[in-house]
């Protein structure tokens, strides 16, 4: 009997014909102001005061890469997108400082890189990829035993929370998570329990994080009144509640640091 033609897998996603529109959406705004804000709060808790050389994977617009390039860190930056890859290196350009650029996608950069790095960041990625499990022996594989993964992720609880709050029991019902093809809503949200289970063969999770834990509850007309007034105030809020054992799993993004087992 013959089996049944197998099914092409799906594609991860990447950014090439939205990084503006990525830009200006996700930075542009209070929504980057926090969660840029979580990030960093969470890194200068867990690093040593010494320079460390650090690989960012799917880096974006590079961010995050600059803001660890001027704290004194040594800096490879990886991204698959050429006019993110173009977005970052003018970024560091304009701020004079200096990295290691490299176009490839996440399963092309083991073979790329000679040594293991002190901090990996995987920051938003795991959600764009069709597998997104099939990156933890990677990222284990670049980052030397005694150092730092910074993962984080879309968080699924937060978003099925999103739902109920919205009256949306219809797609609830019928698992419907993903964004549209076209949209900057991710494809994959991540259950953090099925994460933290397929993490554990390879990382223990030291300091957990919610990004965004309030803001993206708050009624429309209130963020954007807040944002507009008293955007320090939010960022205060944000980072004081991050890890409150009753808010932190509401974070529209989880933030974990974690340690090679």
């Amino acid at each position: 009997m013959s089996s049944a033609p197998e099914q092409p897998k799906p594609d991860d996603r990447h950014f090439d014909q939205l990084a503006t529109r990525f830009a200006e959406k996700i930075y542009g705004g209070a929504k980057g102001a926090i969660r840029l804000a979580v990030l960093q709060a969470d890194l200068r808790e867990a690093l040593p005061p010494r320079p460390l050389r650090v690989l960012d994977i799917g880096g974006g617009l590079g961010h995050m890469s600059l803001w660890l390039a001027e704290q004194g860190h040594q800096v490879t930056f990886s991204e698959p997108a050429a006019p993110m890859l173009e977005g970052a290196r003018e970024r560091f350009a304009a701020a004079g400082q200096n990295a290691t650029f490299i176009q490839a996608p996440w399963q092309e950069l083991p073979g790329q890189l000679q040594e293991p790095f002190d901090l990996v960041l995987c920051h938003a990625v795991l959600e764009w990829l069709a597998e997104p499990y099939s990156i933890f022996p990677v990222l284990r594989q670049l980052t030397t035993a005694e150092g730092w993964l910074s993962l984080a992720f879309y968080n699924k609880d937060a978003l099925i929370y999103r739902n109920l709050l919205k009256g949306h029991f219809r797609k609830l019902r019928e698992h419907s998570f993903a964004g549209e093809k076209q949209s900057l809503t991710p494809q994959q949200p991540l259950d953090p329990r099925e994460l933290a289970t397929q993490l554990a063969v390879h990382w223990t999770v030291e300091s957990q994080s919610g990004v965004r834990v309030f803001h993206d509850y708050m009624p429309r007309d209130f963020q954007e009144k807040t944002a507009s007034n008293n955007l320090a105030e939010l960022i205060e809020m944000e980072l004081a509640y991050r890890r409150h054992p009753s808010f932190a799993g509401l974070g529209r993004y989880l933030h974990w640091i974690c340690r090679p087992c």
